[in-house]
């Protein structure tokens, strides 16, 4: 995917923090800054199909208890099934 640079302004306490935690990760800040837009697009998206099927419908679903992003996730999943795929 194509990536775009750009500029924001943010408190430099927050960022210093924010780059802690992508080191703690062993991941790149702008990898974690992408996750976590992604996980904010997705919950956005959730919001607005939850008002579309209104509340006489409901989702179920098992939650699942896991340390670390979703999007980590969520690629470990999908990597998984092109491997199974693959060996078909």
């Amino acid at each position: 995917m194509p990536k775009t640079k750009t500029s924001i302004y943010i408190d430099r306490e927050l960022w210093w923090e924010f780059k802690k935690k992508a080191s703690e990760e062993k991941k790149e800040v702008s990898e974690l800054l992408e996750e976590i837009i992604r996980e904010e697009l997705l919950e956005d998206f959730l919001i607005a199909i939850d008002s579309m099927i209104g509340k006489s419908s409901e989702l179920y679903f098992k939650p699942l208890k896991i340390k670390g992003s979703i999007s980590k996730l969520v690629r470990e999943m999908r990597d998984a099934r092109a491997d199974s795929i693959s060996r078909q």
